[in-house]
């Protein structure tokens, strides 16, 4: 405890609150730490519920320095405000002390339904829920979570710190039906008859592909996939390329690592500092083995039936008209190979078209199903959020979207 006041009394309360405005969620930083600072514990959980619900994961898993932290003005001149320490403290202690989270009558009488226990429904589901919905959360997997349970590995966030926080959400009226697959157990249709409104937040698990020759071949994983299932090859004394510079690039890497792999290789065709992932969660990787080949790009994967080699190309970064950061352009007769055993893409993710088609409503060109301003889908009353409809692929911003989605989905309800 004296280190975590120690740390809010470095805080300068700043008045026009920048840490606030680099926070997805718009946590009121500077109040919470303010009740930190007075021992008020109970009072700081009560100022980040009124816009989070998820504390306890985003304060460890959250790109602060990107975010919050990046925008800290201790940072200026010396560290900035460890803010996601500050978090993590407030939130574990509430959960252990078992603090509620008050609720209202407001939208009392009203059932909703939530298609996926992720980041954004499970966020939803609790905001409906605090002002009196009736929520129902539909789950394809055992457990809720979402890719926080299923895709985060446990070094980085401990299932303890999730089904707490899940708990936490259940705890205030929030019914949970694990292993059911929208499709496949039940229709959307079926759904949209038993409930005042619907809010779908499968997420976008899909890995993204490079379009390169040779990604068809035996060995080639998606991260994203390997993350949630678990279905890993044996890397004992193999060789593994990872491809990619964000969070799910560093995930798999580390957890290949750890599995085995003789040499776990990064291959990210622009700059360390240009990488998406965290500063820490590189230093990390690099602590435990992972080498990383920046500015390198994959062109081409080899082999007969399976992996064998990956062809790589060096890149430069120029500076291009229309575009806000450099630009990695390949740089002629560079091309160089290297041996591999499996190859594993994390170079974004997408929704799963097969599953968005069945709910029959209307997409955008990339994929992702259309929303309005409102949130609401092609269909009354059916609103989505998260990264099926290509909201940042972060906890925060996903978490973000499904408590904006719960305001609108409020006022449908209320008619307004």
């Amino acid at each position: 405890m004296e280190n975590i006041i120690e740390e809010a009394n470095r805080c300068l309360n700043c008045k026009n609150k920048p840490c606030q405005k680099g926070c997805p969620l718009g946590n009121d930083i500077p109040s919470f730490i303010r009740q930190v600072k007075d021992g008020n514990l109970e009072e700081a959980f009560k100022v980040l519920t009124e816009t989070t619900v998820l504390g306890a994961i985003c304060g460890r898993v959250c790109p602060h320095s990107k975010q919050c932290m990046g925008n800290c003005v201790r940072g200026i001149k010396s560290k900035p405000i460890n803010i996601g320490e500050l978090e993590t403290y407030v939130f574990d202690n509430a959960i252990e002390q078992d603090f509620k989270i008050e609720k209202n009558n407001k939208l009392a009488g009203k059932k909703v339904a939530v298609i996926g226990g992720g980041p954004s429904g499970l966020t939803c589901a609790a905001f409906l829920s605090i002002n009196g919905a009736k929520v129902t959360i539909y789950e394809k997997q055992p457990k809720l979570g979402g890719i926080t349970m299923y895709g985060i590995p446990d070094f980085r966030l401990p299932r303890e710190v999730i089904e707490k926080t899940v708990e936490k959400i259940l705890d205030l009226g929030v019914e949970a039906k694990c292993n059911q697959e929208l499709g496949k157990d039940y229709e959307l249709d079926d759904i949209t008859e038993k409930y005042d409104a619907v809010y779908l937040s499968f997420g976008a698990n899909v890995s993204s592909k490079m379009n390169i020759p040779g990604e068809d071949l035996d060995g080639v994983f998606g991260g994203n996939e390997l993350l949630e299932k678990g279905n890993h090859p044996d890397y004992t004394g193999k060789s593994v390329a990872v491809s990619g510079g964000g969070n799910v690039a560093m995930d798999s890497a580390r957890t290949i690592k750890r599995l085995g792999a003789k040499n776990v290789y990064v291959v990210y065709r622009r700059a360390r500092e240009q990488m998406p992932a965290e500063d820490y969660e590189v230093e990390e990787a690099m602590k435990e083995g992972v080498e990383f080949l920046f500015q390198n790009n994959i062109v081409k994967i080899l082999g007969n039936d399976k992996v064998e080699k990956i062809e790589c190309i060096k890149t430069e970064l120029v500076k291009k008209e229309g575009e806000k950061r450099l630009v990695p352009v390949n740089i002629e007769n560079s091309n160089y190979t290297i041996d591999m055993d499996y190859v594993v893409m994390a170079v974004g993710s997408k929704a799963d078209k097969e599953l968005v088609a069945k709910t029959g409503l209307e997409t955008t060109e990339y994929g992702n199903i259309k929303v309005d301003e409102k949130y609401m889908t092609s269909k009354k009353g059916v609103f989505a959020g998260g990264d099926l409809i290509g909201t940042k692929a972060t906890v925060a911003w996903a978490a973000r979207s499904g408590r904006n989605a719960s305001e609108e989905i409020a006022k449908y309800l209320l008619g307004e």
